[in-house]
């Protein structure tokens, strides 16, 4: 898996923290709405809607509220108006950054992204710059505590999932995208429930910096996380194995 795991575990311990939480449920909301205006509301259907919303239920959102988006979505509720934009660049050190967004506001989504990497010392830079360097793979994260590797390993292969290792507790599913909804499904029925599931951009290489410079790259992705109108961050950091989350 070349070392994903690191990644994914440091992801996985800001996820969870309440504060986060509520602006979360807000990026999903979108999501859920944006998939339903495409491809409809019918999630048996509506790929993208199917995995939006597991996605959703992964983060534990009540039912009210998806079910709230998926209409808002139809047009039931109103029309909700996103438009999908991708940006590229550089974060100090040389790291890979691609920031997806869905916005109803272009010039005020760009200038924030903008803005927010070169003030603190990252570029933004052309399309296809960096997304090269990337394939998008489904990512479903078990604890460890709870589950055997081996009883999920031979579950998700079964299901059709790529890969599976453990790294600091965390058990790391790793799907091809087509496949991920059937395979955290299959995951679920089997009695297994999910830390976290997520379709992101993984790197082919990584990048590993010292614990000063990635703790800037660390920065620059907290600070774009928190835009309303970003979705996702993906880059091929590696931090060190002295790293640690300032409080």
């Amino acid at each position: 898996m070349s070392g994903h795991s690191k990644w994914a575990t440091i992801k996985h311990k800001k996820g969870v923290a309440d504060a986060k939480r509520g602006q979360a449920f807000t990026k999903l909301i979108k999501e859920i709405s944006v998939a339903a205006k495409m491809g409809g509301p019918d999630v048996n259907s509506n790929a993208r809607l199917r995995t939006a919303v597991l996605k959703a239920r992964a983060e534990n959102m009540p039912k009210d509220n998806i079910e709230r988006a998926i209409k808002k979505g139809s047009g039931e509720l109103g029309n909700a108006v996103y438009t999908e934009l991708t940006y590229e660049g550089y974060a100090p050190g040389g790291v890979a950054i691609i920031v997806d967004t869905l916005t109803d506001n272009k010039n005020r989504t760009a200038a924030d992204v903008r803005s927010t990497l070169t003030k603190l010392g990252g570029s933004l830079g052309t399309t296809g710059c960096v997304s090269y360097m990337f394939n998008t793979k489904g990512v479903i994260t078990y604890d460890a505590t709870k589950y055997s590797e081996d009883d999920i390993f031979a579950a998700a292969l079964d299901l059709g999932a790529e890969d599976v290792s453990s790294e600091e507790g965390i058990i790391e599913v790793l799907t091809g995208p087509a496949d991920f909804a059937n395979v955290l499904e299959g995951l679920q029925a089997a009695g297994f429930e999910a830390e976290s599931a997520d379709v992101n951009k993984i790197p082919d290489q990584k990048v590993l910096l010292d614990t000063e410079k990635a703790r800037k790259v660390m920065k620059i992705i907290d600070r774009l996380e928190e835009l309303d109108d970003v979705q996702q961050v993906s880059t091929n950091l590696e931090l060190p194995e002295d790293y640690e989350d300032e409080e």
